[in-house]
């Protein structure tokens, strides 16, 4: 297996397997997302008027409907976000660093969104909605948003592990199974310096350009063990017999330098597994 193939035509089927995994994922989630907003239109339009204010359907309909819109016009974007930042990694604070201004990203953009929507689809039938009522109440929204996106979140978190395939290690002796398309390849683990994480994939490096594998870090961690590799950062894995020297800093972090030259920073709390034999 030439390495042009395997980065190009790897890279290319990996890619084109998540695009269609995201496209069900979002038809999933719109069909979903359609389901309840009927349910609560039906709901909202049924407890009106017991209360003796009866409310026209198409009302919560439109309420239903612009939340919809705008989730699903924003759903694309965090699931780059769980890809790039997978919530499953420790440390846990780091997640919370990304994803609690995320949520709250979530729900401004939602409540401002829907707001406008609304507006204009009771202009459009000749009524009023003030667009900034939702902003107003957002303490109320944001207690619900947190929760829908949360929901999102681990939903998607759920439809990744599901439909990603388990890593083969060894599928071979001493070798990695790289899937190109419906062909399989198997890679040394001697050729491999270090394995880098890239969202729910992984980068094998191998010479200077590396090769995209559909398998988290944590798996190929696990599946890696006594393998020979080392994990030096929350997104990096090294073998140790390419390391050549470990360079530490004030800070408790260090530096890996590999034979060929390249150097990958490594964290303090990977510092213990390093130095151990």
């Amino acid at each position: 297996m030439s390495e042009r193939q395997t980065t190009g035509g790897g890279a290319a089927a990996a890619m084109t397997g998540r695009d269609r995994r995201d496209g069900l994922f979002l038809s999933l989630l719109a069909g979903l997302l359609v389901v309840l907003a009927l349910v609560n239109s039906f709901s909202v339009t049924d407890e009106w008027r017991h209360r003796g204010k009866p409310l026209a359907f198409v009302e919560p309909l439109i309420w239903e409907t612009s939340s919809i819109i705008v989730l699903m016009s924003m759903a694309p974007l965090f699931m780059a976000l769980i890809r790039r930042v997978w919530p499953l990694d420790p440390p846990w604070w780091r997640t919370a660093i990304v994803y609690v201004p995320a949520g709250l990203a979530f729900s401004l953009t939602h409540v401002i969104g829907m707001g406008v929507l609304r507006a204009a689809a009771y202009a459009a039938g000749g009524d009023h909605y003030d667009a900034f009522a939702p902003l107003r109440d957002f303490v109320y929204e944001f207690r619900k948003d947190s929760l829908a996106f949360v929901g999102f979140v681990s939903l998607y978190v759920i439809w990744l592990l599901w439909r990603t395939p388990r890593a083969a290690v060894p599928a071979e002796p001493g070798a990695i199974e790289v899937r190109d398309g419906a062909r399989r390849h198997f890679v040394p683990l001697s050729e491999v310096a270090f394995i880098e994480a890239a969202g729910n994939y992984v980068e094998l490096h191998r010479g200077r350009t590396p090769i995209l594998h559909r398998a988290p870090l944590a798996e190929m961690e696990r599946q890696l063990q006594g393998q020979g590799f080392v994990r030096i950062h929350r997104s990096r894995i090294v073998q140790r017999a390419q390391i050549s020297q470990v360079e530490s800093k004030p800070s408790g972090d260090y530096v890996v330098r590999l034979a060929d030259g390249r150097e990958l920073a490594g964290s303090r709390r990977y510092r213990r597994p390093l130095l151990e034999p």
